[in-house]
């Protein structure tokens, strides 16, 4: 049986998840071995992805919901909530 674990975690009111923060998340994803997704406003995008990522659109302010599902899903989320949490301008 795979764990799954989801999260919550609202970009920072200065920040958007355009190109270089968008980068750095998505590379983030792909350390860990689990599917990755992020939602945003009922749309869900491939976390490993830069173009779905990016196609979000997320802007300062925005709650991204973070679901993982595999082996090392909770080490995921804590780093990619950890990564969105700690972004600055």
């Amino acid at each position: 049986m795979q764990a799954s674990s989801e999260v919550q975690v609202t970009l920072p009111h200065a920040v958007a998840l355009h190109a270089r923060p968008a980068a750095t998340f998505v590379k983030t994803a792909m350390r860990f071995r689990s599917r990755v997704t992020v939602g945003v406003n009922g749309r869900v995008a491939d976390a490993k992805s830069i173009l779905a990522v990016l196609a979000l659109g997320a802007t300062g302010g925005t709650v991204l919901r973070l679901h993982a599902e595999g082996e090392d899903a909770p080490a995921a989320l804590d780093a990619l909530a950890g990564y969105v949490s700690g972004l600055t301008e």
